[in-house]
């Protein structure tokens, strides 16, 4: 079921190496109580009753093992597909965007490592996205930031209270989203997520409050924390 008679689409980067989680396999399909994270991921969108279709973006050599060990082995229906990731994140996305149907109109983007998104974050993205069309989901930073030098002198204290941590979803309306990753190939901009495409080529960015339970699994400490929060 639409939102609103709006078509969604989810796509799910998970093309990382995850090299800070020092494991022999890719992160997202290390297992949190003995289902993969990333299947944790998509259980999250396939359950929420207003996303129309998911694209999940993996490694070129892990395509197949997507599709048999996560896509086919839990009956995702709303998995349209699977393909291969690119050189660099932006890259992956890119793929990703190029396979939603053309007649959606709002786009999430949501990290494979990041299993606990509830269903009120997915929903408030989406109404958001609606109103906005283009927002990030985050939360405030609970320490104070330090702004340093490369001799690592401290040049600056920024008021925390303006500061938010970023998390995903992070949504656009599929017009502006494609329009920004295909002016972002042309101008080979780089970026280190996708709202900054939105904020580089002078579009408004909404943020939506998300959870500290909305964790990106990256380290070995990360799993130990997942499995409580399971």
């Amino acid at each position: 079921m639409s939102y609103n008679d709006k078509k969604v689409a989810v796509v799910i980067p998970s093309a990382g190496m995850g090299k800070r989680m020092n494991s022999n396999i890719n992160k997202q399909y290390i297992e949190l109580k003995g289902k993969a994270i990333l299947a944790h991921t998509i259980d999250k969108f396939e359950k929420n009753k207003h996303i129309d279709e998911i694209i999940v973006v993996t490694r070129k050599d892990e395509v197949s093992f997507c599709k048999e060990n996560i896509v086919t082995k839990y009956n995702y229906q709303k998995v349209k597909t699977v393909v291969s990731g690119g050189k660099e994140r932006k890259d992956s996305v890119y793929n990703g965007l190029k396979k939603v149907s053309k007649d959606t109109d709002i786009i999430l983007i949501h990290d494979g490592a990041r299993p606990f998104v509830s269903d009120e974050i997915i929903n408030d993205s989406i109404k958001e996205t609606l109103l906005y069309d283009a927002t990030v989901v985050g939360v405030p930073v609970k320490d104070t930031i330090k702004k340093v030098n490369e001799g690592n002198i401290v040049e600056d204290t920024p008021d925390r209270r303006n500061l938010w941590s970023v998390q995903t979803p992070q949504g656009f309306s599929y017009d502006i989203i494609t329009k920004c990753y295909l002016k972002s190939i042309e101008d080979d901009i780089e970026t280190t997520d996708d709202s900054m495409l939105a904020e580089y080529y002078g579009y408004q960015v909404k943020m939506i409050m998300g959870s500290y339970k909305n964790i990106k699994i990256t380290t070995p400490e990360d799993i130990l924390m997942g499995e409580k929060f399971i």
